[in-house]
């Protein structure tokens, strides 16, 4: 008789992988984490015919994944970053555009990744050991792949992420070992106008990060503009969903956060993890001295200075990443 000790001896050494995967197929830890209940549910209530003769449990778990997936994505449009609906804003001082209504990607916490753990290497085969590497979770490339079509998005990453077989990936999409390999070509082409040149992406040690992120929570905290740029690139993005508009370069970007985001507040910081990286929670400053959630900020580094600044205004995400509500 199977019993509920059986399946979670099998079965829950694979539920952080599966969750990095359907983070990466739908951009929602929101999302990730209703399809990982999902599929284990579904497992559950099958795992009395699992037959391993047949697939490995991984390979199971993964098809079932897979396919709890395809049927949300098939109910709702791909979740976009704001620079991927328009050109960047050029007046710091407009307006903000706040599109109600739109499911922008999300960032997810380390903590749910197991981040922490030693990255894997490019190459690696063992999905557990690439759920926390940079690059299969970075914000640029799971926005990248929201615009692939969900079956080529899979393939993709199962492919190319996880180092699946050809075969192996047939199997659990019901396909063909060249329908995979087709899939995975177009894949590829479509990725490379929408990813972020991986070449050019020169990561810091964990030393600098947490020097670099120092810095800049401190100048934050003092309301210090100056400070923050020179931690800028020149060619610095600024995206804040919910708002669409986004700027870019150094100029505009300080511009915008000394007249209208930083000098005229109070801000309490908290060091956070995120895809992979250092990030920071924001809290806002009120009357009464105490300080409230505001947003999640994850801040991509390039050859030592911060090159993409995601500002994440979703009260809703704090829990997840198991911060309070309030500070002092």
């Amino acid at each position: 008789m199977t019993t509920a000790t059986d399946f979670t001896d099998r079965t829950d050494r694979y539920r952080r992988e599966l969750l990095a995967h359907c983070y990466r197929m739908t951009a929602s830890v929101h999302d990730a984490e209703d399809l990982v209940q999902e599929t284990y549910l579904r497992a559950w209530r099958s795992f009395s015919r699992f037959d391993d003769r047949k697939a490995s449990m991984r390979t199971w778990l993964y098809r079932i994944a897979h396919n709890a997936c395809l049927t949300a994505l098939e109910q709702r449009g791909r979740r976009p970053l704001p620079s991927g609906l328009g050109a960047p804003e050029t007046d710091p001082t407009t307006p903000l555009d706040r599109l109600a209504g739109v499911a922008w990607v999300q960032p997810i916490p380390g903590a749910l990744l197991g981040d922490g753990a030693a990255s894997a290497q490019r190459g690696a085969v063992d999905p557990a050991s690439v759920v926390v590497s940079r690059e299969s979770v970075r914000l640029a490339f799971v926005a990248a792949l929201q615009h692939l079509p969900p079956r080529q998005r899979a393939v993709l990453l199962l492919r190319d992420v996880l180092g699946w077989p050809a075969a192996e990936v047939a199997m659990l999409l019901g396909t063909t070992s060249a329908g995979v390999n087709s899939a995975l070509q177009r894949a590829r082409s479509q990725l490379v106008i929408a990813a972020p040149v991986e070449d050019q992406v020169v990561e810091p040690t964990a030393a600098d990060d947490r020097e670099l992120i120092d810095r800049y929570v401190a100048a934050f905290e003092n309301a210090d503009v100056a400070a923050i740029e020179r931690l800028l690139r020149d060619d610095v993005e600024l995206e804040m969903p919910p708002a669409a508009t986004w700027f870019r370069g150094r100029d505009a970007v300080g511009t915008f956060l000394r007249s209208r985001a930083i000098a005229p507040y109070r801000w309490r910081m908290l060091r956070t993890r995120a895809n992979g990286g250092d990030a920071v929670a924001a809290y806002l400053g009120d009357a009464d001295g105490r300080f409230h959630a505001h947003s999640i900020q994850v801040c991509s580094v390039v050859n030592g200075r911060i090159a993409h600044i995601h500002v994440f205004q979703d009260e809703a995400l704090f829990p997840t990443f198991g911060l309070p509500m309030t500070v002092r």
